[in-house]
């Protein structure tokens, strides 16, 4: 038998020197360039690359850019150790965050947002819009139509920048553009010393000192306080399902206000932000929680910039360590008001609802415990416990226990917050606010956004309250009131409802992504398919995962039950 020849195939004409078979100089998959990687670097400084913070990083890469490039994002998933579709998904689920293909040309420097919502349409958005359009230079300023940026009283708005413009005009814009007025107005508000001198943070330390937090949770419960938000649960009740569950706790502020028509939030924080502080704080202590997570929505740059600073006074004072209360800005998502969807945010992610059980009581942030209540509902927290429950308990009106702060736009004299008895009517709202606006005869109102519908002026005698309008298909949610009159018609108004939910569905259910567009389609007939318009409400209503979906028909029934003579 021959020899058995061992040497490699084709050995002897040198295969092995001819430098085909060399090594790779980069990653195999898109690459990014040195540059981007440095500028990278120097956005994150030595913040932590933690995965929750990415939406945190794309801000800073979009404030400083305009927009994130494929070359930005390739090199954070190198930065991040995550992929880059990943990245792109979740950049591409916020409205706020412009994502740039590679040879696609990015958008201009300056944006302008329009807020097409009910209160600024009615004020003449689209008419706005339009004139913008004609007379920038759109290779220069981009304009776009927008949700709800939570200042009805002050319609038509629109946001040039991070600077929003109230009662907005083409000539204010121009004049805007002209001085690089482009940067959030921070207005005066009591800051922290202010607040302590008029015994702030007082209660907080007595508490922490030797308080009983069961106590303090039977005071917040008799006196009559409800989540603020929209769903009216009993707030105390809060604090003992999220302590029965064993730590570590968080506590979750829900400030993605976007229900068009509400700007209570607002008016507070602008004004008062330490009454919101020390009740989250108190809140926190209650259940024991290791971190007070703040959701901010991105529409509110000059609550951001006063919380940035407020929150820094505290930790400098020593009521709070460094971190202890970590402010998250949201991004343009409506779908991140609610509450397990501001938590898939919170953590870097999409804000797609979850499937419950588990609830966030049990399962929140982190898959931790977590205390979630809304900016007003803290603001009273902190008010009771300075000032006690009576403060709340005391008001009646109309049967009805309680205040509520009503956000009040449209066909009035004066648009704006007027806190109010618990028990007032339509009425009493629409006086509140000077009465009509002149000219104008009320028709409808809406009374908790546009997830509540429209109701006509008939119906002018009920309590504007928790519980009070759910026999009339309704709920009084956020208490955004918008008022409509003669002028306007409830078909235009429900449809302009109908796209708002359309927009900002998440995308998640079929029952709501596609029933909100069909619905929408369905609207804009001269003559509406009522028999098709109920069986869509009907699954949208039933089969819908979240609120979203749930409560999107509530505008489609309402005018096809009250206002029948203008479909």
């Amino acid at each position: 038998m021959a020899p058995l020849d061992t040497k490699p195939s084709g050995a002897d004409k040198g295969v092995w020197k001819s430098g085909k078979g060399k090594g790779r100089r980069t990653p195999k998959g898109r690459q990014f360039t040195d540059e981007a990687m440095a500028e990278i670097h120097r956005l994150l400084g030595d913040r932590p690359r933690r995965r929750d913070l990415l939406i945190e990083f794309l801000h800073l890469i979009q404030d400083e850019h305009g927009h994130l490039s494929a070359d930005h994002i390739a090199a954070l998933a190198v930065e991040m150790r995550v992929g880059q579709a990943e990245i792109y998904e979740v950049a591409t689920f916020y409205a706020h965050f412009d994502v740039v293909k590679e040879e696609e040309t990015p958008p201009p420097a300056l944006t302008i947002r329009v807020c097409d919502s009910l209160s600024c349409e009615m004020a003449g958005a689209q008419q706005l819009k339009a004139a913008l359009e004609d007379g920038l230079d759109a290779s220069q300023v981009r304009v776009l139509r927008a949700p709800c940026m939570g200042r009805c009283d002050t319609a038509p708005v629109l946001e040039i920048g991070h600077n929003h413009i109230d009662h907005a005009t083409p000539e204010k814009v121009q004049a805007a553009i002209a001085a690089d007025d482009t940067h959030a107005h921070v207005p005066a508000y009591e800051g922290f010393a202010a607040y302590c001198d008029n015994g702030g943070y007082a209660k907080l330390k007595d508490l922490r000192a030797d308080g009983d937090w069961e106590q303090v949770q039977d005071d917040i419960l008799s006196s009559g306080l409800r989540g603020l938000g929209g769903a009216g649960f009993p707030s105390g009740k809060k604090w003992g399902f999220v302590r029965m569950n064993e730590g570590p706790r968080y506590l979750a502020v829900n400030g993605d206000e976007g229900e068009p028509g509400t700007f209570k939030d607002r008016y507070y924080l602008e004004r008062t932000p330490h009454v919101f502080l020390e009740g989250m704080l108190i809140a926190a202590w209650a259940v024991e929680a290791e971190t007070c997570f703040i959701y901010m929505r991105d529409e509110y740059p000059a609550v951001l910039e006063i919380l940035r600073t407020e929150i820094a006074a505290l930790e400098t004072a020593g009521i709070v360590e460094s971190g202890y209360i970590d402010l998250r800005r949201g991004a343009g998502a409506y779908i991140c008001g609610e509450e397990s969807a501001m938590i898939e945010s919170i953590e870097g992610k999409k804000g797609l609802p979850r499937h419950r059980p588990p609830f966030v009581a049990q399962v929140g942030v982190f898959n931790r415990p977590t205390l979630v209540h809304n900016v007003e509902t803290l603001y009273w927290v902190s008010k009771i416990c300075r000032e006690g429950g009576e403060i709340l308990s005391s008001v009646e009106k109309n049967g009805r226990k309680g205040l509520r702060s009503y956000s009040i736009s449209g066909r009035v004299a004066s648009p704006g917050v007027y806190l109010l008895a618990a028990g007032s009517t339509i009425l009493d709202v629409i006086d509140a606010a000077g009465g009509m606006a002149e000219g104008h005869t009320f028709k409808a109102y809406q009374p908790g956004g546009p997830s509540s519908g429209l109701l006509p002026s008939s119906i002018d005698d009920v309590p504007l309250d928790f519980d009070t309008l759910q026999p009339l298909g309704t709920f009084i949610g956020s208490a955004a009131v918008v008022v409509l009159s003669d002028q306007d018609t409830a078909r235009d108004a429900a449809l302009n409802m109908l796209r708002f939910f359309e927009d900002e569905s998440c995308g998640q259910c079929t029952p709501c992504r596609t029933g909100c567009e069909k619905a929408v389609k369905l609207m804009q007939a001269d003559k509406w398919d009522t028999d098709l318009l109920e069986d869509l409400c009907q699954v949208m209503g039933d089969a819908s995962i979240c609120g979203l979906g749930q409560a999107a028909p509530n505008p489609i029934r309402l005018v096809m039950k009250h206002f029948a003579d203008e479909i």
